[in-house]
């Protein structure tokens, strides 16, 4: 019985881990999305999701222990993939992506929003909430990795970006 047990238990271990990587690569390779600004459709699909994966965690183990044992692999693996971006960049950029710079010099840069799936106006609307009206104004604009735009206007110093997170939901495409 005990073997049992501690099978179902490895079972759920080895479950949770192979659909948190998997999430990990489907949210790259689909475009992040910023997890503050989600849309209604982004919030269904994220809580269809956690119920679908749900079962394939924890199997027919629906027991609090159980429970607790898929929540426990889930934090020490993601503990263990922030430590490892942190310990090698490589491997964070590999899961986060890099930035991209939006505009240049008062410049859209047209090619690099269609790798970030933006429409100019989701752009305008980003620098408009920093307070800046037109693109000319702007010396760079740069989507983050965590896909937030950055704007540095031409009126601040070289050491001041104004940073805000925007109300649009945008999505992340490694350039």
């Amino acid at each position: 019985m005990s073997e049992l047990l501690s099978n179902n238990y490895f079972h759920i271990i080895i479950s949770t881990l192979v659909i948190y990587i998997f999430i990990v690569i489907a949210i790259r390779l689909f475009g992040k999305k910023e997890l503050a600004q989600l849309s209604v459709v982004d919030m269904v699909f994220i809580l269809l999701i956690s119920n679908v994966v749900q079962n394939a965690m924890v199997g027919p183990d629906a027991t609090l222990l159980g429970g607790l044992v898929a929540a426990t692999t889930l934090f020490v693996a993601n503990y263990i993939f922030k430590y490892l971006q942190y310990r090698f960049p490589k491997f964070g950029k590999i899961v986060e992506g890099d930035a991209i710079l939006l505009i240049y010099e008062g410049k859209v840069i047209e090619p690099h929003l269609k790798k970030a799936r933006i429409t100019t106006d989701e752009l305008m609307e980003a620098i408009r909430e920093h307070g800046v009206a037109t693109v000319e104004e702007i010396n760079l604009a740069v989507m983050e990795v965590d896909g937030n735009i950055s704007v540095l206007s031409k009126g601040y110093s070289n050491k001041t970006v104004k940073r805000r997170k925007t109300h649009k939901t945008i999505s992340h495409v490694e350039s």
